[in-house]
Formats: C-alpha cells, structure tokens, sequence
C-alpha cells in the first residue's frame, strides 16, 4: 500500500503514465472504459445525400474526366463523422458511378465484395465472373470478392448506380488485393440471364457445389422485388418496427445474399410510422420510391426518390411514410451475426 500523500500519489501516477509512453506500454485503468463499453457509442453522425444536390455534381464530373480514365467515375459519399476516410459508416464504403452511352469502365478484380444498386437509366450492363446482367432501376446486383468485371452501355441516357463495399473490412485484416485485366474488357462465357435461371427459381441443378460465401444469383431485379413486397403488404399487417421488411438470400442456404454486407428492402405503407427502433449495425438507406422521412434522435431527414440516408449502429430511429416509401438499405449486419455480436432494441 502507498504511504504517499494523496497529491504526490496522483503526481507520481501521471509520471508513471509518461514513463511508459516511450516503452510502447500504457495503463489498461486509463483506458479500459473506453476500449470496452458499457454499450456502443455511435461511429460516424446521422447525415443524407438528397439525390437533387449529388446528381448535377455527378453529370459534371462527365465532362471533366472519362470512365476509362477515371477506371470508375465515381464520387464517393464520406460520413462528415469520419472525415477523410472514405467511408459512409465505419465498415462500409458508398458511391454514386455514372457511365455514359458507349462508355466502358474497364475490368478488373479486388479482394473486396461489391454491390451495385440501380439509381436510374437502361442500357448499361455489368459483365460478372463470365456472365452479363443488363441493370435497371431498383435492380440490386453482386460482385463477389475477386471476380472479374467491367461495365459497358448500350443504351442512350446517362446511368446512374450506387457502388456498395465493405473496403474499410478488408482493409481492418489488411486483406485488400486488386488486379488489372489485360483489356478493357474480361470475356463473357454465359449468355445474358443464366445465373438467374439457373438458380433464382426456386431450383437448382442437380449436384451444384458452390465455391464461394456468395449467391450464385448476382441480378435480383426490382420488378420481382416490388411484386413480392406489395403482395406481402396485400397479406397481413406490416412489422411495428420494420414495415413489411425483407432481406435479400442466397438460394443455395438461405443465408444472406453475401458473406460480409446484409442487403434488405423494406416497404412502409402510406400514412405508417415505425416503432423506435436501433441496432448495432451502421446502415446505408437508398429510397426507390415515394417519400418519407426518418427521425434519428431528434434529428429529422428527408426522404425522396433516389437519396441515400446513412444511421450510425446504435442510433434509435424511426420510419414515417407519406407516400408508399420503398427503402433498399446494406450494412455489416452479416458479418456481425456470424461473430455473434449484433444485437438489436425494440421500443
């Protein structure tokens, strides 16, 4: 036990403190509260992106650079809680891409696992591990960890998509790899609709092993989606706190679509409120159709076609719909459960 005086005990501790400093050591009592919670605090702030301010900065970005010198002509959206890390919360990444008509993005490949979400146009394709999907709005699409791809249009209108990564994952294990192809563009082995048919109907072909943590389904189109959400809606009484909510699956386990970001679409009919809800994962809300807004504490964010919304993990929030509001949204969710660390409130 110290035979210090109280003064001289907290001068000696705060001498200590320093003597450790250049021993690379410190004292696990100053720190402890901070490295382990009594409940997380929220990374990042509540923020959106109304897609009427981003779109006229995205269109000009065309005449200043071009999709093949660019690779990806792509403005990201930075949480103004996490400045200058590229991210939109603190285990995801998010960007607007825009192709324009005859433009190609070229191929290549990375260790990260991407999304694309639809925001407008037709025309455009994105070529997968062999395979071509043609997007349109609504559509949500996979490219899985080091797969080959490109992108290319054919249509006459600018294309507009959200590029989904779970880059600052990867980059946590240090685990981020990328390669070049060596053209602009990676052969295409498959006709146009073949993983769908093959594996998004409810079938699957006799012996089908999968070789990866990923949906062989890399297409889910918003025509099916929508039909599903507003017949779910026709059936019964939508969740207090989630509003008729579905998560998009891998048809081979019925797992999540991808192994590290959690897709979900969610329908909150006209006039509905949510019930306070939180969870531990950050997530991104891309809105597809009609208008709302979300309460987040006591901030309060507009919803209209095409604006991305992203809540910090653990933030409690609220859904309002004016008109029928169809929410597409991704976070680490998947990757949580699968370490046994997602936890949720319900109010």
């Amino acid at each position: 036990m110290s035979t210090l005086s109280s003064s001289d005990l907290l001068s000696r501790r705060e001498e200590f403190y320093r003597e450790l400093e250049p021993h690379a050591m410190a004292a696990l009592w100053t720190r402890l509260r901070k490295l382990i919670p009594l409940q997380p605090t929220p990374t990042g702030v509540a923020h959106r992106w109304p897609y009427a301010t981003t779109r006229p900065y995205l269109m000009e970005s065309a005449t200043l650079i071009s999709a093949e010198e660019a690779e990806r002509r792509v403005l990201l959206m930075e949480n103004p809680g996490l400045p200058d890390t590229s991210r939109i919360t603190n285990t995801m990444y998010a960007g607007l891409q825009l192709i324009l008509p005859g433009e190609v993005a070229p191929a290549h490949r990375h260790t990260q696992s991407a999304l694309r979400f639809i925001i407008e146009g037709s025309g455009a394709y994105t070529a997968v591990d062999g395979e071509k999907t043609y997007m349109e709005p609504g559509d949500f699409v996979i490219t899985p960890a080091w797969t080959w791809h490109h992108h290319g249009h054919e249509g006459n209108a600018p294309m507009v998509w959200v590029d989904g990564l779970d880059i600052p994952i990867v980059s946590f294990f240090n685990g981020g790899f990328r390669e070049e192809f060596d053209s602009d563009e990676a052969p295409v082995t498959r006709p146009t609709g073949d993983a769908l048919a093959r594996y998004g109907t409810g079938l699957l072909p006799v012996g089908y092993q999968p070789s990866t943590l990923n949906s062989p389904v890399f297409n889910y189109p918003y025509a099916r989606t929508r039909d599903a959400l507003f017949a779910l809606a026709r059936a019964g009484a939508p969740d207090p706190h989630g509003g008729y909510l579905m998560r998009y699956t891998n048809p081979v386990d019925g797992g999540w679509a991808m192994p590290t970001i959690a897709t979900m679409i969610r329908l909150v009919p006209s006039g509905f409120t949510t019930l306070p809800y939180r969870s531990t994962d950050s997530t991104v809300f891309i809105c597809v159709e009609g208008n709302g807004y979300i309460v987040i504490g006591d901030q309060r964010l507009e919803f209209a076609p095409h604006d991305i919304v992203v809540v910090p993990g653990w933030s409690r929030f609220t859904l309002h719909a004016i008109q029928d509001l169809v929410l597409f949204s991704y976070s680490d969710r998947v990757a949580q459960e699968k370490l046994g660390l997602f936890r949720e409130q319900r109010f």
